[in-house]
């Protein structure tokens, strides 16, 4: 067990120079969600959701860090990273541009929950054309080619390598609400004022029960719709970033060797684990498990 002690000692070095992690918050149900009605003051304070669910387990195994969140949009995520200041984020996509001033690693296979749907008004599904026979999806690129129909964003958001460059090759209007306030589209599309937007089923759930109207808008998978194969961490591209991506890769690795992988997943998302989900982020931590880091 000699090969463990040094593994430990290592983690623990690379944590204790972390400090304190300063963590982006942003109130995104149910992946990150303000059980309070605020950004959580403490790890005890992290949700139960499929990003802030991983965080209550991954983070209490960081020897000698402490941890502080931060509610900020990602303008001034952006902002405070450029200016020399560190966060870090678990809600962040990698994109080409992001990499100029983040460092990114992994946490785990991206779930079910993380595959972009379109969404609509149920009155006008008519309106979408359904994808190629027998798959059930919609072709995003075919809808983006369609004057007849609007499709409105929020600002400052990703949707993942698959999606990100078919949206830029088109004039897509983007709403001056903040990328995590989904909640705005989807009452907008609601009442009518576009055809369309992009968004995670739970999170259209989530708000429709919040309505009081679970009928009301209609979750359609695209062919294009994995918004990323691996949910991302990011810290600013600073020297104490850098430390700081490092501590937590090093956790992740240190996670995927635990002996009880079953006690944390448990503990991660409880008894209803998809079986596809599991048997994924089996291989992943696996393969995590015998790797060294994985920073960018």
């Amino acid at each position: 067990m000699r090969w463990a002690w040094a593994v430990a000692a290592l983690l623990t070095a690379a944590a204790a120079q972390a400090d304190t992690i300063r963590w982006v918050a942003q109130d995104m149900s149910p992946h990150f969600s303000f059980i309070h009605g605020h950004a959580p003051r403490s790890v005890a304070e992290l949700g139960r959701g499929e990003v802030d669910g991983f965080m209550r387990v991954l983070l209490p195994r960081m020897a000698g860090v402490q941890h502080a969140f931060i509610e900020a949009s990602t303008t001034r995520y952006e902002a405070l990273s450029r200016s020399g200041q560190t966060l870090c984020s678990t809600l962040h996509v990698r994109t080409p541009e992001r990499l100029s001033w983040l460092y990114f690693s992994h946490l785990y296979p991206s779930l079910v929950s993380r595959e972009i749907h379109v969404i609509v008004r149920r009155d006008a599904m008519a309106k979408i054309a359904q994808g190629p026979a027998g798959d059930g999806r919609v072709v995003l690129a075919d809808l983006l080619k369609r004057p007849d129909l609007r499709l409105l964003l929020a600002r400052d958001r990703a949707f993942g390598p698959q999606i990100d460059p078919l949206l830029a090759g088109h004039a897509v209007p983007r709403q001056a609400v903040r990328a995590q306030h989904s909640s705005q589209l989807l009452d907008m599309l609601r009442a009518g004022r576009m055809d369309y937007t992009l968004d995670y089923p739970a999170v259209v759930k989530d708000h429709l029960r919040r309505a009081g109207d679970p009928d009301a808008l209609v979750a359609l998978p695209v062919a294009e719709g994995l918004s990323t194969l691996l949910a991302t961490v990011s810290c600013s591209r600073t020297p104490e970033g850098r430390r700081q991506i490092e501590a937590i890769d090093a956790a992740v690795r240190a996670l995927a060797r635990e002996p009880d992988r079953a006690a944390w997943v448990r503990e991660w998302r409880g008894v209803k684990f998809d079986a596809v989900d599991l048997k994924r982020l089996n291989t992943y931590m696996d393969e995590r498990a015998r790797g060294g880091p994985r920073i960018e």
